[in-house]
């Protein structure tokens, strides 16, 4: 966008890109932390952390029926498109 990889967070930024304003904008429904100095740098911790919030979800996910699911996984991004967002 800019022609600089230098400057990939100020691109993030401005176009609400960051994990923050996603999750602000609803359109992800958490933020996996990542270990001090990115996930590159502790690849278990981050699949360890990664899979607990994935079983925390579907564990969650699996009282409702599929088409529940769908509905309301619809309606989400209705919404989200009827703001301008995605």
């Amino acid at each position: 966008l800019w022609k600089d990889s230098e400057k990939m967070r100020e691109a993030a930024e401005a176009l609400k890109l960051t994990a923050q304003n996603l999750l602000e904008l609803g359109a992800i429904d958490e933020i996996v932390p990542e270990p001090i100095g990115g996930a590159q740098r502790n690849k278990n911790e981050i699949i360890k952390s990664v899979g607990n919030v994935l079983e925390r979800h579907l564990s969650y996910l699996e009282k409702f029926s599929s088409k529940k699911l769908i509905k309301d996984r619809r309606e989400k991004f209705l919404h989200l498109g009827s703001q301008g967002i995605i």
